[in-house]
């Protein structure tokens, strides 16, 4: 067991994900509240406050009101260290998810009581199982009308395909919203509507004694009575190993706006999240509480402030303790890298750190150095695996509107596709560069930060594509026929791999037919 166990153990490192709109931006906020990292809760919805959401940084997303960048925020509580991932719920970032996902080790899920749900929780869920990543589902809304709980545990179950178990209850909802019961403490939460602080809760440990009448309607008390005995006859009991194992989600009821059950969300969760995981590398699977530091880059993010033109690189340790100004080997290169400025975040507030932990993530300073997927270590050869770009669905090309700010451009798209916001490729025919990206929102927020944070002009020029796939061949001839035949069609991504834009899913297969000796590859890890 290493010498850093402890502080290992304290780790709580997690990702919230949703809907937009389901209120994980909400829920992120008053996490913080109780972590006393902030004071009082931005109106995320109402622009007429000029205190916006404290995760929500970005220029675009104040004037959207939707989060485009996963953001990070540590904070403090009962003596553990909790990391949220706050990340986009908007299906045009899907991939910042999908890679956020990769550096935590559980995740909470938020579900609108009104609307259930929706396409782009399913697919994050499949990643969870993918990865075996234990969840918690956090139902809110509850102050307003919505499904039938018991129906809403249904669809949750059939849905994203996951055995649930509630482990607080609501009574009532919408304007009659009384409050839960904690089945998991066995207390009755009473809720009056409030934003800034915490409804009392009562002890309770026998649902069945007439106290509760003291407390809550007769009719109510007897429909939660006959609702609790359902769910103790109907639901498996509650065990932490198999939550643990990802084969069974917690359901939490409350309303993030109205700070309810978010506290005991929080106190359940500490109790029973896991504390760092070990990780696959390529070569061996890499235990946390091993003394050498690890750790890899799962994000890149450029202009974290205004004023300077610095990237960060996110990353999460697997492995160890992180120091500062220590020597670390940056695997790709092979080389030693000090770092004097390493940082920690409470959204864009960040401070220099001396140390961090195995689960922590820690903002590196880069000009340049670092893609995603990258590894650091104490010096061994290792390799995380499981960071890839997708194909993208959506291209354009980008025309320099500014000829004076033809170098700014270059800049700006540079460290924006190094982000992973979106894909270069660069036409080998005529040179042309094409951006390509999983969503039409993606367009708009590089038009936007190119012009507001490199004072360059771009305009985008269509073009009909259908998929950009990766190709490699163990039978060069017929690379290069195929290279000859698809000239005005292939492109290089910014690694110089070759890529071949398909403008049509007909001539994508009639390719994939005549080439039987060329693999295609739809994501750029293979």
């Amino acid at each position: 067991m290493s010498q850093y166990s402890k502080e290992i153990d304290k780790r709580r490192t997690f990702a919230i994900i949703s809907h937009p709109d389901a209120g994980k931006t909400t829920l992120t906020e008053k996490l913080l509240l109780f972590g006393g990292a902030i004071h009082v809760a931005g109106a995320v919805k109402s622009n007429k406050i000029k205190k916006t959401a404290t995760s929500d940084w970005m220029e675009i997303e104040k004037q959207r009101g939707i989060s485009v960048a996963t953001s990070v925020m540590a904070f403090d509580y009962e003596d553990h260290k909790i990391n949220i991932l706050d990340t986009p719920g908007h299906q045009d970032f899907a991939e910042d998810t999908f890679r956020t996902l990769t550096a935590v080790d559980s995740v909470i899920i938020v579900v609108d009581v009104a609307k259930g749900v929706e396409a782009q929780t399913r697919k994050l869920m499949e990643v969870c199982r993918m990865r075996k990543t234990p969840v918690i589902v956090f139902v809110n809304k509850m102050d307003r009308d919505g499904k039938d709980p018991f129906d809403l545990l249904d669809e949750i179950e059939e849905e994203l395909k996951i055995n649930v178990r509630p482990l607080s209850w609501p009574i009532d909802m919408g304007q009659r919203f009384k409050g839960v019961y904690n089945i998991f403490e066995q207390k009755l939460d009473l809720y009056t509507p409030s934003k800034q602080y915490v409804t009392e809760s009562v002890e309770f440990k026998d649902i069945n004694s007439p106290e509760l009448e003291k407390h809550i309607d007769s009719s109510l008390a007897e429909k939660l009575r006959a609702d609790i005995e359902l769910i103790e006859g109907v639901y498996p009991e509650f065990d932490v190993e198999t939550y643990l194992k990802g084969d069974i989600a917690p359901v939490f009821f409350g309303s993030a706006l109205h700070n309810f059950g978010v506290r005991e969300l929080l106190d359940c969760f500490i109790r029973i999240a896991p504390s760092p995981r070990p990780v696959q590398a390529i070569e061996r699977v890499v235990n946390p509480y091993e003394d050498n530091f690890t750790g890899f880059v799962f994000k890149i993010h450029a202009n974290m402030d205004p004023n300077h033109r610095s990237c960060i690189a996110f990353v999460k340790i697997c492995s160890g303790r992180f120091e500062r100004n220590a020597n670390y080997k940056h695997v790709r290169f092979n080389k030693g890298m000090r770092f004097s400025s390493p940082t920690a975040f409470m959204a864009q507030k960040k401070e220099t750190v001396d140390e961090a932990f195995a689960g922590d993530i820690i903002g590196l300073p880069d000009t340049g150095n670092f893609k995603i997927g990258d590894t650091l270590t104490s010096g061994e050869e290792l390799h995380f695996k499981g960071l890839p770009s997708f194909s993208p669905e959506m291209f354009k090309y980008i025309e320099n509107a500014d000829p004076m700010k033809a170098k700014q451009l270059a800049k700006g798209i540079e460290q924006l596709m190094d982000e992973g916001v979106a894909q270069l490729f660069v036409n080998q025919f005529n040179n042309r560069k094409i951006i390509g990206t999983v969503g039409q929102l993606q367009f708009e927020v590089i038009q936007y930060r190119l012009l507001h944070e490199y004072g360059a002009q771009c305009k985008w020029e269509p073009i009909s594509l259908y998929k950009a796939c990766w190709i490699e061949s163990d039978n060069a001839v017929m690379l290069e026929n195929f290279k000859k035949r698809k000239m005005q069609y292939m492109a290089r991504d910014k690694e110089g791999r070759d890529v071949y834009l398909a403008d049509s899913s007909y001539v994508l297969t009639m390719a994939q037919q005549d080439f039987p000796d060329i693999k295609f590859h739809f994501t750029s890890e293979f």
